[in-house]
């Protein structure tokens, strides 16, 4: 379909940023429409913590943050437990890690971050989204600023329809056609707070769309076939283990590896599942095990089956006898603290639900 720029007037960046200034989102990342930038670092931090999660449950974490580490350079200075445990329930653990990666590289700077993309993306972990993103919202840079909400809007104005994602590098193009020179910030953040909340993905109120006029998916009388998506592919479904050993009302967790799934978080033993294999099933030490039922949960490219074992045997011994591997003994009126990712968080209810 021809998505040409001489279809879509040129009066629709004025018409999203009229319709921000009087509707804009209230949240706590943000400067309103009219005052100045936001600090940088807050803008970053909160786009971090954005992606594949919903603002809904990104204002707590944020707010968490921010408390306990105000600056990028406190957040710098923060041990990686410390930062890894506060992360947990996010998902998506690698950005945690990238998280405190570009806030050593931005403190080692003095603690100012780069203000244009090309010196954003040279951060740690800075995507090409994050970085237009900083560079659009906290320094006023013109910037092509596409997250899933921005896609949806621009696909149905232009009525763009090659699948996702394949058609990724148009809809930025699109996007790029229609970003103003000026307040491109607040342009993109406008196309955001409209993708959120007219612009939904069922049921769209076009009635209170500024730019209803000029959508070609409207004029179809469909938009809500817009964005098109390519079949699903089929997710995987893992099977795996995880054993919970209690002594003196203390748990045994284990450091995961600081590379690959779950990276550097606490959790529970396992049996080495991943998302390409099942677990082993066998547990880290010989004794008494009794199933005590099973959690499921989906990744990115995967759903996993999680069996837990709780170990029935006596660990108390003289002189004391641990695991085999890295660990350490958490407490169980503690557990809350210990971070756990979500999955883990789950078995570990699992357990402490089950009669001793």
């Amino acid at each position: 379909m021809d998505a040409s720029r001489d279809t879509i007037p040129s009066h629709v960046p004025g018409k999203v940023l009229d319709w921000y200034d009087a509707h804009a989102r209230t949240l706590p990342w943000r400067a309103p429409p009219g005052t100045a930038a936001p600090d940088p670092y807050r803008v970053w931090l909160s786009e971090v913590m954005l992606q594949q999660t919903t603002v809904a449950a990104v204002k707590d974490y944020f707010a968490k943050f921010t408390n306990r580490w105000p600056t990028v350079t406190d957040l710098a200075a923060a041990p990686d437990e410390e930062v890894m445990a506060a992360w947990a329930g996010l998902g998506y653990y690698a950005r945690a890690r990238n998280l405190l990666a570009c806030a050593r590289e931005v403190a080692v700077r003095g603690g100012i971050f780069p203000d244009t993309e090309e010196g954003l993306r040279a951060l740690p972990g800075l995507g090409a989204y994050t970085a237009a993103a900083v560079a659009a919202i906290a320094f006023g840079r013109r910037a092509v600023v596409v997250d899933a909400n921005v896609e949806r809007v621009v696909t149905r104005l232009f009525a763009l329809d090659d699948p996702l994602p394949g058609s990724r590098p148009a809809i930025r193009a699109l996007t790029d056609t229609i970003t103003p020179e000026r307040r491109a910030g607040d342009f993109a953040q406008a196309l955001m707070d409209m993708g959120a909340t007219v612009c939904t993905t069922r049921a769209p109120r076009c009635l209170l769309c500024p730019i209803a006029a000029d959508c070609r998916a409207r004029a179809m009388g469909e938009p809500e076939r817009f964005p098109v998506k390519a079949p699903k592919k089929a997710r995987p479904t893992r099977q795996g283990r995880a054993f919970w050993i209690e002594r003196d009302e203390r748990v045994w967790l284990v450091r995961r590896a600081g590379k690959g799934m779950l990276g550097g978080m606490r959790a529970l033993p396992d049996d080495g599942w991943s998302a390409r294999a099942d677990g082993h099933g066998e547990p880290p030490i010989a004794g008494r095990w009794e199933s005590a039922g099973r959690v499921g949960h989906v990744f990115t490219h995967f759903a996993l089956e999680l069996g837990l074992s709780v170990h029935l045997g006596d660990l108390r011994c003289d002189p004391p006898m641990d695991p085999p591997g890295e660990g350490e003994w958490w407490p169980l009126d503690r557990l809350e603290e210990a971070g756990l990712p979500t999955l883990f968080a789950k078995a570990a209810r699992l357990a402490l639900a089950v009669p001793a």
